[in-house]
């Protein structure tokens, strides 16, 4: 048999949002539950298996966006306080059961412990900087980190005008530079979503690879040999690679896989709905509007509404169990593979950063158990993408088909009737960026070439295919639809300031609050 390798990767993203207008504000708690859940308990676990001795491989994604709000100091201000409200409400919690059940006791001690422990992470080891972590696990060469497009673009429909696609890739790659003090190797496609001759633009740019998903190499022509099991290059040279979906539905079902364990924590039973309004006000939207505190005292159970209480040592003892299949299933179908392959058998195992922690809370644990097992057998090692394009540099050249990972791997979960409305707006605000920056590209106006900067930023945030995924989701319609409409709104008004009178009050508003890429210069737009 020969050995195999396997590529885990984490796909970390989150929208920019950031309200100075509010103390609170609902969408940003999902940058803050993302931190607690999984970005600070993931690199705990990273620096376990490296203080434990345990060899390991991980690669993920730090998008633009996300990595803009982890240092932006407001954010990181409000996340502080946030943590501050969270052990506060611990401490309230121990005092709340403490003449309940011995469960009921454990778990609010627990959370409790939980936070503290978070904070003392955050402020000890990390010195507030979270990006200082993945850093800090790359030059031990433990952590391979790449990019996305600069705002999560979907960039099929965005390639009306090349201008933005180039613009999306540009800013990425010095996005990532600024943040990680190298350029990315690789970039995880928006959506995974490609579309025909993207490869020249990647390559323009100096990446090397990037991710996708099974059928882009199964319908690519003439059709990868291996399917999803080996890297293939594109007509420019760039390699892609596709993600596994046997290994990723195993761990992203929770019909199928191991987050809907009847032993692992109910996502949905949190004590900001279950507990009497006036206990838990404080601690959920100043509105009154209820929401998630990340307190949940419930294990999934079983598919009724009755719910025992959650036990973390038996969900802990459930993630060893559960790595230990994954690493047997691996086994398995590395020997299947090698007996095809001439080439050593490769398996990506692609996921949201964010399933791990929040959607299945147990997640992290399951990595950190994961790489242990890993680190206990031949069978196979886990790599990252350019050690394996190290050691494996004949591949295939073929090129791939245009798709995404979304549902029926096309394009319909960003474009359809619920959401199709948003892209005429795009591709105006597109063709006239071009068109300012063709026109004031030798302006020295100080001001102008701010109104223009802050054009471009409300472009590329208007361009997120977030907006649109969580409009055909309903899951954010109402923000979502209205971020949109802001960011076109705002890029109109701040045009015919280049020409009207200008309000300086609306631009340094829109400094300050729409406040990505605040290095990024108009001019990008115009690159050859």
């Amino acid at each position: 048999m020969k050995q195999g390798s396997l590529i885990v990767l984490l796909h970390s993203h989150l929208p920019f949002v950031k309200h100075p207008e509010y103390d609170y504000f609902l969408e940003e708690q999902w940058l803050f539950e993302a931190i607690d859940e999984c970005y600070i308990p993931l690199l705990k676990n990273l620096k376990r298996l490296v203080d434990e001795g345990i060899d390991f491989c991980l690669s993920t994604s730090i998008t633009p966006p996300l990595a803009e709000m982890l240092q932006d100091t407001l954010l990181m201000q409000k996340y502080e306080k946030h943590l501050q409200k969270m052990i506060k409400l611990g401490y309230k919690e121990i005092k709340r059961v403490k003449d309940k059940s011995e469960a009921e006791q454990k778990l609010a001690l627990f959370y409790k412990d939980r936070y503290e422990s978070i904070r003392d992470f955050f402020v000890g080891f990390l010195n507030k900087d979270i990006l200082s972590g993945y850093r800090y696990f790359a030059s031990l060469d433990k952590l391979e980190i790449i990019t996305c497009a600069a705002t999560h673009g979907f960039l099929p429909i965005l390639s009306l005008n090349e201008q933005a696609i180039k613009a999306q890739i540009s800013i990425a790659v010095k996005s990532h530079i600024k943040n990680f003090n190298k350029a990315p190797d690789g970039i995880w496609l928006p959506e995974c979503a490609y579309f025909d001759n993207l490869d020249e633009i990647l390559a323009k740019y100096g990446i090397k690879y990037f991710f996708t998903d099974s059928h882009t190499l199964k319908f690519a022509k003439p059709t990868a040999k291996y399917g999803a099991f080996a890297p293939i290059y594109t007509p420019k040279g760039v390699a892609a690679f596709a993600r596994d979906p046997m290994s990723a539905k195993k761990v992203w079902s929770s019909k199928e896989g191991y987050p809907g364990d009847f032993n692992y924590r109910d996502f949905y039973r949190d004590i900001g709905y279950d507990l009497e309004f006036e206990y838990i006000k404080d601690f959920i939207s100043p509105d009154g509007n209820r929401a998630f505190t990340g307190f949940k005292y419930h294990k999934i159970t079983g598919d009724s509404e009755y719910k025992e209480f959650y036990d973390p040592n038996k969900a802990q003892e459930m993630t060893k169990i559960h790595a230990k299949d994954f690493v047997h299933d691996r086994v398995k179908q590395f020997k299947t593979l090698s007996n095809k392959m001439q080439n050593s058998p490769m398996v990506v195992s692609a996921y949201d950063a964010e399933l791990f922690g929040h959607w299945w809370f147990e997640g992290i644990e399951f990595l950190y158990h994961l790489f242990k097992e890993i680190d206990n057998q031949q069978h196979f090692k886990a790599t990252t993408p350019m050690r394996y394009l190290t050691t494996n540099q004949i591949n295939q050249t073929l090129t791939p088909t245009p798709s995404s990972w979304g549902d029926k791997g096309y394009y319909g979960v960003w474009l359809n009737r619920e959401n199709d409305w948003i892209y005429r707006h795009l591709h105006m605000m597109a063709d006239s960026m071009e068109k300012l920056a063709t026109t004031y590209k030798d302006t020295t106006d100080v001001i102008k070439i701010r109104v223009l900067n802050q054009l471009l930023r409300e472009l590329l945030l208007a361009q997120s295919s977030d907006w649109a995924f969580l409009i055909t989701t309903k899951t954010a319609i109402e923000y979502s639809t209205r971020r949109i409409k802001e960011h076109i709104h705002n890029f109109w008004k701040l045009s015919k300031m280049l020409q009207d009178e200008l309000d300086l009050e609306f631009l340094e508003w829109l400094e300050q609050k729409n406040s990505i890429f605040l290095w990024v210069d108009f001019k990008l737009f115009l690159e050859d």
